[in-house]
Order: C-alpha cells, then sequence, then structure tokens
C-alpha cells in the first residue's frame, strides 16, 4: 500500500514536473543567461571607463556638489541631476547621474572632474547593462518594478523551486548515500539515457545555487516574501519600521528654492570623517527635502556592506542614521540579500561558480524538453508497415 502510495505521488511530481518545464523553460533560461551577463557588470564597467574614471592629481581642492552641478549644468543643459556620487580620493571622477525626463528616458550619466565640473566622458556599457537588468528583473515589461514584470519574474521564480523541489524527489537513488549516484554523469550513453543523466546530475551539481538564486529572488519580487524575510531575521522595531517615516518637508519647498547637496554633504562628512571611500548622494524624488547618502567604508569589499543616512537638505539636521556595524546577524543576511543572490557573498569564486550554473540553465531546458519529445515517442503506439495491412485492419 505504502508503495502504491509511494508511486501514485511521484507521478502526479512527475507531471508537475514536466508541465511546469515545459512551461517556463524558455522564460527560465533567459532571466538566468542575463543574470549571468550581470555577474560580473562592475569589472567590466570599470575596465571599460578606466579613463574616465581617474583625474591627475593636483593641489586645487574638490569643488562643493552644488558648485560642481552648477557649472555642469552652465556648461551644457542635461537635465535635473538626481544623484552624484563622491569619493574621499580627490583623484575620483564624480559620477553624476540625471533624472527621468517626461518621456520617461534617462539620460545617459556622466563622470565629472571634482576639482572643475569638466566633463570626462558617459560610462560604456552603462545603457547595455540598464536593458538587461529591465529584461532580467521584468522581463522588459512596461512599468518597470512597478508594472506586472515584477510579479510575473517572482512568479516564475516560484515555479522554479516547484521544479528543484520535485526534481530532487523524482531523482532520489535507492542508494541515498552514494556519493557517484548523485555527482557522475554517465557519459558512455546515448540518446535518451545521456539526457537524463545530464538532466539529473548536472541539475544535483546546481541545486544549491538555483535555491539560493530563487529565495533571494523573491525578496525583490513579493512584498508579503519580503515582510516575512524580515519578520523573522531582523528585531521587532526593525520589522515593524519597514516603512521609513515620511521625511521632513518644508511649505512650498520646491517653489521657494532648489534643493541642494551641500548643507547634508556637510553634515556626512562631520558624522563619517575620513571612514568613507565613496558616497552616493540621491534627491527626494518627490516634495521631501530628506537627501539619502549611501557610503562605503574605506575596506568595504560587498555592495551591502554600507551605511545609510537621512538628512535634511535644508537644515542639515541629520534625520536617521543606519550603521551596516550596528545590525544584528539577521539583519546583515538581508542588507546582503542582492549579494548573496549574485554569489557575491563568496568573493569573485562565488560569482564565477553563480555565473556559470546560471549558464547552465538552458541546459536543463533543452533536455527536458528532449525527454519529454522522447517520452512521447515511446508511447506512441507503433504502425504496422502499409505492405503488411491486411483488409479490416
Amino acid at each position: 500500500m505504502a508503495a502504491r502510495l509511494g508511486h501514485a505521488i511521484k507521478a502526479i511530481l512527475f507531471q508537475v514536473h514536466s508541465i511546469l518545464g515545459l512551461i517556463l523553460a524558455v522564460l527560465v533560461s533567459l532571466i538566468a543567461l542575463t543574470g549571468a551577463i550581470m555577474s560580473f557588470e562592475d569589472e567590466i564597467v570599470d575596465h571599460l571607463n578606466a579613463g574616465i574614471m581617474q583625474v591627475a592629481p593636483r593641489q586645487a581642492p574638490v569643488l562643493m556638489p552644488d558648485e560642481l552641478v552648477a557649472r555642469l549644468k552652465a556648461a551644457q543643459d542635461l537635465g535635473k541631476v538626481a544623484a552624484v556620487t563622491l569619493s574621499s580620493d580627490p583623484s575620483a571622477a564624480v559620477h553624476v547621474r540625471f533624472a527621468r525626463d517626461e518621456q520617461g528616458g534617462r539620460p545617459t550619466s556622466l563622470y565629472v572632474d571634482p576639482h572643475d565640473a569638466r566633463v570626462l566622458g558617459a560610462p560604456r556599457g552603462e545603457a547595455f547593462f540598464a536593458t538587461v537588468r529591465r529584461l532580467h528583473r521584468w522581463l522588459l515589461i512596461p512599468g518597470d518594478g512597478k508594472g506586472w514584470g515584477r510579479p510575473i519574474t517572482g512568479t516564475i521564480a516560484l515555479g522554479l523551486i516547484v521544479m528543484l523541489v520535485s526534481g530532487l524527489v523524482l531523482r532520489w537513488p535507492r542508494r541515498a548515500l552514494s556519493v557517484k549516484m548523485w555527482l557522475k554523469p554517465n557519459l558512455g550513453l546515448g540518446g535518451r539515457g545521456l539526457h537524463r543523466s545530464l538532466h539529473t546530475v548536472i541539475g544535483t551539481w546546481v541545486l544549491p545555487v538555483y535555491l539560493t538564486m530563487t529565495l533571494t529572488g523573491l525578496f525583490f519580487s513579493f512584498e508579503w516574501y519580503k515582510d516575512g524575510v524580515t519578520w523573522l531575521l531582523a528585531r521587532p522595531h526593525v520589522a515593524a519600521a519597514k516603512m521609513p517615516a515620511k521625511p521632513p518637508r518644508a511649505a512650498n519647498s520646491e517653489a521657494a528654492f532648489p534643493i541642494g547637496f551641500d548643507r547634508a554633504w556637510t553634515t556626512f562628512q562631520r558624522e563619517e570623517g575620513d571612514r568613507f571611500s565613496r558616497a552616493l548622494l540621491t534627491l527626494p524624488a518627490g516634495p521631501g527635502t530628506a537627501i539619502r547618502i549611501r557610503s562605503w567604508g574605506k575596506d568595504s569589499l560587498l555592495e551591502t556592506t554600507r551605511d545609510e543616512f537621512r538628512i535634511d537638505a535644508v537644515t542639515g539636521q541629520l534625520v536617521s542614521a543606519e550603521r551596516f556595524a550596528a545590525k544584528t546577524f539577521g539583519e546583515k543576511i538581508i542588507a546582503a540579500i542582492y549579494d548573496i543572490h549574485r554569489g557575491e557573498i563568496l568573493g569573485w569564486p562565488g560569482k564565477l561558480a553563480f555565473m556559470i550554473a546560471a549558464i547552465l540553465m538552458p541546459l536543463f531546458s533543452v533536455t527536458g524538453i528532449l525527454l519529454y519529445l522522447s517520452r512521447r515517442k515511446l508511447r506512441r503506439p507503433a504502425q504496422p508497415p502499409l505492405g503488411r495491412l491486411v483488409p479490416g485492419e
């Protein structure tokens, strides 16, 4: 009875695994390949733009951010500045980003000399990786993160988790403790046997990576999942304050005067001193006056090991300070979700392993489809040769 029940459960899992695989094969492969392309984006972009990211060292003082922006806009009409990345190194160029225009497009960013606001150039590869990122996250569906692309990619991730778990159950060998059974493909086979061996054994190799990718990717797709992870790992008051308090507003602030960077930058420098290597200052998108500043320390190796400040641009008052070192272990995991998602938490070997695993995803789509077609062929009843037919058959 138990054996019959187990056989029935496996038959159902097999159908679920096969149907989901056929439905999601192309989309899962597309998301995986675009993720692989982005694995070493930072290194590629830095290499392509090495000539415009640094300036010759000199004694002249660097400009305050508002003066730099004013000189830049006086030289040419570039649109509204949305953010600047400043460095503690006076030989590092300032990276200036612009807000979206009325048509929804975003002008290319620029690297600027911090001493005189001279434009050094636009970063090569920026537009390409921006398109790849939108394809990976939202399948280029209009609305980006606010459109249908976000829940669709999240649903694909849920489907992939079901495929991974069902595949593991279906693949479970009788000799479960045999390393050879789990990890060694039988390359001596041919046709259907080889396809099945590659599909199952290589799938076992990359299963932990794919589960890590999907479980962390869901954090960016569904608010309910993000809330659950935050509730599980963060301190109660942090989980309760997931939605930050509205920044202070000044009456008719936009009509009376433009919001600048200088006061917030001065407060930040006073708070951080010489502990930071670079800082990203982002102007408020709405009517608020609080500037968000993300700061990376000089020994920071990961994108997510950063401090975050909110400083009122009008008064220079520190609204909030969130330091990475003060987070609990669980809160550090939440902060590092993106680095875990792409394998960077393990350094460049981790990124390389995750990239290779992502590149292998089409292999499972192809071998899975070939296995499905071969099963269909085996189930099809053999037709007798026409020459052997007799009347009545």
